[in-house]
């Protein structure tokens, strides 16, 4: 049982959540020498448990919409494969938001109404990224959320917390984070392509067709070392250190390009978790 809530929490993608609340915080010490620790926590617990509940609610939802077949090529879910009922996926998922409210209050005693301008929406596209009147993932807008909330949002909305201000050094930052965290949407829906357009599920992978996704992806890959020129303004080594993820990303980018879609795509999946954290290491390392 406890196996199955694991394998519907999607613990592989919680780099997603993790990374951007991470380097928001160095970036506010960087800025200012100041780092609130107790914050940074309720950060952090609050972008964990909307991914979580994020990723419950996806495992149910989809599911409920046939998107989840015996043909899937990637990881077996648990509402389609039987392993957790409907009820229990959707309670657990509930369940996470309602621990995110907490650290959201939290932060919102702290912070004031600019909190809850954040939290709100981000709790609402928890479940309607794939729920809802308009499911997000359902309308090629899966990659473009992910930008927004996992970085731009995240990482600004980190320094906020931090700082008290919005800071235009974390918009840049935000923007790198995210790229790098489309990466992974973009190399998933990829792989589900084929199954998707047959469930009616219209990715950005399925509206653009295979041989435009991959040159999204590329865009999603490399974007964020020519975005890293911009912070020579700063220092060189803020451009130069996070260069580092590209040792990852020619493997996944020539691997994506060479390979049709298959079970083979869920290594480069895994690939483009690891160079998202290879670039939160070599810039913090940067701004130390």
């Amino acid at each position: 049982m406890v196996t199955s809530y694991i394998l519907a929490a999607r613990p592989k993608t919680l780099p997603a959540a993790i990374v951007p609340v991470w380097l928001g915080c160095v970036l506010a010490w960087f800025l200012s020498g100041e780092f609130d620790g107790w914050l940074a926590f309720h950060t952090l617990m609050g972008a964990v448990w909307i991914q979580v509940g994020t990723n419950f609610f996806n495992d149910a939802i989809d599911s409920d919409k046939g998107a989840d077949t015996e043909k899937r090529l990637g990881p077996m879910r648990a509402t389609a494969s039987g392993a957790l009922s409907r009820g229990a996926v959707y309670g657990a998922a509930v369940v996470c938001l309602l621990i995110a409210a907490v650290f959201g209050y939290l932060l919102f005693q702290a912070r004031g109404w600019t909190i809850l301008a954040i939290g709100i929406p981000s709790l609402y596209l928890c479940y309607g990224y794939t729920g809802g009147p308009w499911p997000l993932a359902y309308k090629g807008l899966g990659e473009l959320f992910v930008i927004l909330f996992f970085g731009l949002v995240a990482v600004a909305g980190t320094v906020f917390v931090q700082l008290g201000e919005w800071r235009i050094e974390a918009v840049l930052l935000g923007l790198q984070v995210g790229l790098l965290s489309a990466v992974l949407i973009s190399i998933n829906n990829l792989r589900d392509r084929e199954e998707d357009a047959g469930n009616n599920k219209r990715t950005m992978a399925v509206l653009l067709g295979e041989k435009c996704a991959k040159k999204l992806l590329l865009l999603e890959i490399f974007l964020p070392a020519l975005l890293g020129l911009v912070w020579l303004r700063y220092d060189v080594q803020l451009a130069i250190y996070p260069l580092a993820y590209l040792f990852l990303a020619v493997p996944i980018t020539r691997g994506v390009l060479s390979n049709q879609a298959g079970k083979i795509y869920n290594k480069y999946l895994a690939l483009a978790g690891l160079q998202l954290i290879i670039f939160g290491v070599a810039f913090h390392l940067a701004m130390i």
